[in-house]
């Protein structure tokens, strides 16, 4: 494929490295909190999203409220993933809909929610969440997936509308597919990529991470949390997001990203060119 037209219209050159360094899951629990309050305040991540239908949204979107230069999107979220710690849908609570399992929430996992939702139900709650986060003072600036939940022929249209429509850049993986919304201007992603949720994480490996990335935009997601007992008892990972917090914190990874020579930026800058 041709260089990323978004890359010239960002001010850098058709070679450039440019990464989105994203944080995920955003008021999924209280700990995410004060972990992204920390890593915006420290300047390397450069984007994150907030999960409207969880506990926290209210906490998240106050401190977007009081920190209004803050890069937060909507992580659309159609899936409760954990055991014991769940959530449903904000526009229905109506079985019909396709996206609420037999205990009352929506379905842990994206398979699921893909073969039972209804595809209008769907449209309803991405507009509802996204609504919702407007509503609550944050200044979205892109449209984001929890778990990819949004990737199916029957939903992938809603989610790219409820953003376009608003004029919002949205986690869109460039390729021939998608070349007709690149060509009316909404800006895609030449890759993404991220931190695991599993296993032991050094700085070594987020280095090698950025090691290899390639020219174009990247979005490179990470989920980080401070270490606190609800954190434990929800989150099986725990673990590994409690290291992305803390490696995310690292001056020495910030030297090493500068001595790559690469671009860091946020979906600000997307969504601006958007509405130039």
């Amino acid at each position: 494929m041709q260089p990323n037209p978004m890359l010239k219209r960002l001010g850098f050159d058709d070679h450039a490295r440019v990464v989105i360094i994203h944080a995920d899951d955003v008021g999924m629990c209280q700990s995410t909190l004060p972990a992204i309050a920390d890593l915006m305040a420290f300047g390397l991540v450069s984007s994150a999203s907030v999960m409207v239908p969880c506990a926290w949204f209210p906490s998240a979107a106050a401190y977007c409220r009081a920190n209004p230069a803050v890069d937060m999107g909507v992580h659309t979220t159609l899936t409760a993933e954990w055991d014991n710690y769940r959530w449903g849908p904000i526009s229905t609570s109506d079985p019909a809909s396709g996206l609420i399992d037999a205990e009352g929430y929506f379905y842990r996992s994206t398979p699921e929610v893909q073969a039972h939702g209804n595809p209008e139900a769907v449209r309803i709650e991405l507009n509802a969440q996204i609504e919702r986060a407007l509503a609550a003072g944050i200044d979205v600036t892109h449209v984001d997936t929890h778990m990819g939940a949004v990737r199916h022929p029957e939903f992938g249209l809603h989610y790219v509308h409820a953003a376009h429509s608003r004029r919002l850049p949205c986690l869109l993986p460039r390729n021939p597919e998608f070349a007709g919304f690149e060509e009316q201007g909404l800006p895609t992603i030449d890759h993404v990529t991220g931190m695991p949720l599993e296993g032991d994480k050094t700085l070594d490996l987020v280095k090698e991470r950025f090691a290899a990335v390639q020219p174009g935009i990247t979005h490179l997601v990470i989920h980080p949390a401070c270490d606190t007992p609800e954190l434990r008892a929800i989150a099986p990972d725990w673990r590994a997001r409690v290291a992305d917090y803390e490696l995310f914190m690292s001056d020495d990874l910030r030297q090493f990203i500068r001595d790559q020579q690469i671009h860091i930026i946020g979906y600000r800058a997307l969504r601006d060119l958007m509405r130039r």
